[in-house]
């Protein structure tokens, strides 16, 4: 027989995942007496389980909704964290879509009816791409604000924090005004949060990371939603991080050796492949819209570079310093004209 613990656990198990179970049943099912069973019952009731007898011919048992979370289950936030991995899991490709969503009703059924409310406006599409750099955490008050707005479909207001390249010293948010948008969809791609909305100012379709996203309270209108553009919210945030040439893939596509650890470059290029080659260097493969902006976004990276290819990033490479050698030249003196005596001469 199973210690009384494995008992306790195999019985929960059993009881959440039918409606009403036969006492004998049960019995039968754990390899335990009936009169074994009701004392089990007993103790998941003083932990708090709400388990009902169930009459009838055969006598029974139901596991019904409490008024709060057992002690020992989760508390409040965490049943909510539940929810919420659980919902990501089920599109997370990874074979246990069926498991997590079955799991989920399981959580759903014996939550209190605040809690219910919480997660049931807590809507996740999940796009799945693997992540190659730490991640920022995003609070959790920040994503239940984001999912009331979506759920609501009410129009949101929120600061939203510039990016801060490696060494920079970030710029204040603060005196810009804030953006406004009709929220669509809360995804993750690459492990982040996303949101993805209307911006009613630029009148266009925007993705903003939610750990840069400080919203602002309240909310305004309630709005008809649009159609994200193909109709596929996965398919339109894909393509919007993978560039739009139809191949799934960045139009441009680089390869490059930097004089820096591995670590210190995944931070900052979390679309990028990085692999270690020693303790201060690295090959990084990126992509990007085009081949200036590909050089320029390697070239943020204070260090050496060897261009491994292809060879129009070299030529971007050769492009920029030159641009950039023009710019720091001094420039052409402007002197004023003499006071007196004809015409000024243009400086030699």
């Amino acid at each position: 027989m199973p210690k009384t613990s494995g008992r306790l656990l195999a019985l929960l198990s059993l009881l959440q995942a039918r409606r009403d179970w036969p006492g004998a049943l049960l019995a039968e099912r754990l390899g335990i007496s009936p009169r074994t069973v009701r004392r089990d019952v007993d103790r998941l009731r003083e932990l708090g389980y709400p388990v009902a007898a169930v009459k009838g011919p055969d006598g029974g048992y139901r596991l019904n909704a409490g008024a709060d979370l057992p002690p020992l289950l989760f508390d409040d936030e965490q049943a909510v964290a539940l929810a919420v991995a659980l919902q990501i899991a089920t599109t997370s490709g990874a074979g246990i879509e069926e498991a997590a969503a079955r799991a989920l009703t399981t959580v759903r059924q014996v939550m209190p009816a605040r809690l219910r409310r919480r997660i049931d406006t807590l809507q996740v599409t999940a796009v799945e791409r693997p992540s190659v750099a730490p991640n920022p955490q995003v609070a959790g008050h920040v994503l239940m604000a984001l999912s009331a707005a979506v759920h609501a479909r009410e129009v949101l207001r929120f600061d939203y924090a510039p990016v801060t390249p490696p060494g920079a010293v970030g710029a204040d948010p603060a005196g810009l005004p804030p953006r406004r948008v009709q929220p669509h969809h809360l995804v993750t791609w690459g492990a982040r949060w996303y949101l993805v909305a209307w911006d009613l100012d630029r009148e266009d379709w925007r993705t903003f990371r939610a750990d840069r996203i400080t919203p602002r309270t309240p909310t305004g209108p309630r709005f008809t939603p649009r159609e994200v553009p193909g109709g596929d919210v996965a398919a339109f945030v894909a393509g919007r991080f993978q560039g739009f040439d139809g191949s799934g893939d960045w139009p441009c596509r680089g390869e490059v050796i930097l004089d820096l650890p591995a670590a210190e470059v995944s931070r900052y290029s979390r679309e990028g492949i990085v692999e270690e080659l020693g303790p201060d260097r690295c090959r990084l493969v990126l992509g990007s819209w085009s081949w200036a902006a590909l050089a320029a976004a390697i070239g943020r990276f204070d260090a050496d570079i060897e261009v491994i290819g292809p060879h129009e990033l070299k030529s971007a490479f050769a492009h920029l310093a030159h641009r950039y050698a023009n710019a720091a030249s001094p420039a052409p003196s402007c002197e004023a004209p003499p006071a007196s005596g004809g015409q000024g001469q243009r400086p030699g």
